[in-house]
């Protein structure tokens, strides 16, 4: 966690002062195409709506339910812009599959907590349990399934802003976060973290988007080639919480060391893809500190290739093992089956409150969480 706690004084004005602002605040970027008039609506007594960004070279659309990515369309080999990220067309079909966390800023823990249980400064907090006796994501009252304000805006970059209050979800402390995702001149998705707090809390956020790089609605991501600079993974047990335990990827399906198929060793017999059906693991990154590039995406379909960048220790690749033929339709209609996405979650470890080996989450409130991640994308 240290890599994360700058001074946080000036921080804490900044965000009090941008949720303040944001209900006044007129946004230029906001969309007006009809289709996009299905975001335009009311969930829990809050305005939604949907927010283009666009630099010349990528092109995304957020809405503030949830401070979510919506799409995001790159360059294709051929120069066509492809969309890489699953979703819904409206606003009510995010909030009818909230659970699967669509392109959405999860916490206020992303990942899971076992037992849905921590404890801080000698108070043991009970979460909202949402994955078995677990808690994931932040649960079912996690800032993925709220609304946010909008505290500025232009036409590549936007901020979210939102106040999670006291004992919201079972976690302490009303903790003042923002999330601002900016198109950048490199090719990238950046998304800058900051958040502070009035008690002693954990925190742990990060975007959950679903990738497709052969286009959102491909039949698979079984032939994506994956790079993940780890040498090791976070054991799990039998419900995917940690053991405390890593295991060196050498020998193992889990050696992307060197770019190798997903699809593969996923069928390999391994206990630990067993566990996930597939891959749904916390990668321990070689590099601990720093922004620097730490795993890359290619589908040769399209000539894609997504690099991630972050500041974070680790990283969970989901290879979409729980996704069904049978889950609601997607954009335009589009079936979303069986690993047909893939997640590369940028954190700190799974259940790191209840694990003190493990690079610590806390954030008091004489500091500020800061953390910055990236999604760049070339052509090969």
């Amino acid at each position: 966690m240290n890599s994360k706690i700058i001074n946080g004084i000036l921080l804490t004005s900044v965000l009090a002062c941008g949720c303040q602002q944001s209900s006044n605040k007129q946004h230029t970027n906001e969309t007006t195409d009809s289709v996009d008039k299905s975001f335009d609506t009311v969930i829990d007594s809050k305005d939604v709506k949907l927010y283009t960004l666009t630099n010349g070279k990528l092109k995304a659309a957020l809405t503030n339910y949830g401070a979510r990515l919506v799409n995001l369309q790159v360059p294709d080999k051929a120069g066509n812009l492809t969309d890489v990220i699953l979703g819904y067309d409206s606003a009510a079909a995010y909030k009818a599959n909230a659970s699967n966390f669509y392109g959405a800023i999860v916490g206020r823990y992303g990942n899971r907590i076992g037992d849905a249980t921590f404890t801080l400064q000698g108070v043991k907090y009970e979460l909202e349990k949402n994955d078995g006796k677990n808690s994931l994501h932040g649960g079912t009252h996690g800032v993925y399934n709220q609304v946010w304000d909008v505290a500025n805006s232009s036409d590549t970059s936007i901020t979210f802003t939102y106040i999670s209050p006291d004992g919201e979800a079972g976690y302490p402390g009303e903790v003042k976060m923002q999330v601002t995702y900016t198109l950048s001149h490199t090719g990238g998705l950046v998304m800058d973290y900051q958040a502070t707090t009035d008690k002693e809390t954990v925190l742990n956020l990060t975007n959950h988007a679903y990738f497709n790089l052969s286009g959102a609605g491909s039949a698979t991501i079984l032939d994506h080639e994956l790079q993940i600079d780890a040498e090791a993974i976070t054991e799990v047990d039998d419900t995917l919480i940690p053991t405390g335990k890593s295991i060196q990827v050498g020998g193992t399906p889990f050696d992307f060391r060197q770019a190798f198929v997903i699809g593969d060793r996923i069928e390999t017999e391994d206990v630990q893809l067993k566990i996930g059906k597939g891959y749904d693991h916390n990668f321990e990154l070689s590099k601990a500190s720093g922004f620097r590039k730490v795993a890359s995406v290619y589908a040769p379909k399209t000539g894609i290739e997504m690099q991630v960048l972050t500041t974070e220790p680790g990283l969970q690749f989901y290879s979409g093992n729980f996704m069904r033929d049978t889950d609601p339709k997607g954009k335009s209609g589009l079936a979303y089956p069986f690993r047909s996405a893939f997640c590369l979650e940028t954190q700190h470890y799974p259940d790191a409150p209840n694990h003190p080996a493990f690079a610590s989450t806390v954030l008091k409130p004489e500091q500020t969480y800061s953390t910055k991640s990236e999604y760049r994308f070339t052509i090969r």
